[in-house]
Order: C-alpha cells, then sequence, then structure tokens
C-alpha cells in the first residue's frame, strides 16, 4: 500500500463504522446520504463502504445542517452553492492576482515607452544639431 496516498483528501481510507464513529452518527446517516445521491462512498470489492476525508468533511456540514432543521435536500443545495462560492471566490482571486500581474507588467512597457521616446528625441536632437553644424 502506498502510504502516500493518505494525504490524499480523496483516497477512501474510513470504513463506514470509522466515519460514523469520527462525526458522532449512526451508520444509517451514512447511508441515507448515499442512497440520497449526496455523498457517494468508494464500494470495495465486497460491497463495503469507504470515506474519504472530503467526504467526511461534507457529512459533518450536512450534519450541521440537518441540526439546524434543514431537509437533505435543502442542506444538499446549500452545501453545494457553499462550495460553489468557494470556488468562485477562488478563481476572482486567481484572476486579481493575474490582473494585477498584468498592469505592473504595463506600467514597466509604458516606463521602457517614455525611456525609449526619450532617447529618440535626444537622437533626434544631436541629429538636428549635427545637421545645423
Amino acid at each position: 500500500m502506498n502510504l502516500n496516498r493518505l494525504d490524499d483528501e480523496d483516497y477512501p481510507a474510513v470504513t463506514m463504522g470509522q466515519a460514523a464513529e469520527l462525526l458522532g452518527v449512526q451508520p444509517a446517516f451514512l447511508r441515507s446520504l448515499d442512497a440520497g445521491d449526496v455523498i457517494r462512498p468508494h464500494r470495495t470489492g465486497g460491497g463495503h463502504r469507504r470515506y474519504s476525508r472530503r467526504q467526511l468533511s461534507v457529512a459533518a456540514r450536512l450534519r450541521a445542517l440537518f441540526d439546524e432543521g434543514h431537509t437533505l435536500a435543502s442542506a444538499h443545495r446549500i452545501v453545494t452553492l457553499e462550495d460553489e462560492l468557494a470556488g468562485a471566490g477562488r478563481e476572482l482571486r486567481e484572476a486579481q492576482s493575474d490582473l494585477d500581474e498584468r498592469t505592473d507588467e504595463l506600467a514597466q512597457a509604458r516606463s521602457e515607452l517614455r525611456d525609449a521616446e526619450t532617447h529618440i528625441a535626444d537622437l533626434t536632437r544631436r541629429l538636428d544639431s549635427l545637421r545645423d553644424d
């Protein structure tokens, strides 16, 4: 077994019993998430469910929403929208970083253009001076 895979948050390493204990829920709760197509755990060759850390995180968020009185459908929608919002936020930060970088490049190019224009003006004056002599 490659132990480095255990660091992968998508690696299905946790049994249903372990997951239920970690989350403080009954296995039936996890089965209901699977039956509702909310969390699809990996299945072993023998059909046993295995959960990843990412799936456990989602299950914990869903459990908190259930505790607040949400239905499975509304809790799933909330978690989905929160994840989409977080993804959009990451994309926005990346785009802002890219824009900042390009703005810096543009400022540098403008500075170089001004230097080149100044140099051309100096050369033109020298050329005109030589022609006058």
